[in-house]
């Protein structure tokens, strides 16, 4: 009842349940492949409060949903540490 009630005034939530709190979508370059799509995907996930990360290798773009906004400079490191770019606008 309480967890419910939390949920509903989005003043606090379990990770990766309720409502989503921030999405933000990035393009990165030099992708080749589906090892690519992981490493990025995998980097991108290890930043705190990141909940979801969908990769399209064809468009290059990376959607973070997140439980609050993530840092850009957060996304660009870890996709550096994937071995790859985040373009940037």
């Amino acid at each position: 009842m309480v967890l419910a009630a939390l949920l509903v005034s989005g003043l606090s939530r379990p990770k990766g349940q309720g409502i989503v709190m921030a999405m933000k979508t990035f393009t990165v370059t030099g992708m080749t492949c589906s090892h690519c799509v992981n490493s990025v995907g995998a980097e991108i996930s290890n930043i705190a409060g990141v909940t979801d990360v969908r990769v399209d290798l064809t468009s290059g773009a990376v959607a973070v949903t997140s439980e609050w906004p993530v840092d850009d400079a957060a996304v660009a490191a870890a996709v550096d540490d994937a071995g790859y770019t985040l373009a940037r606008p």
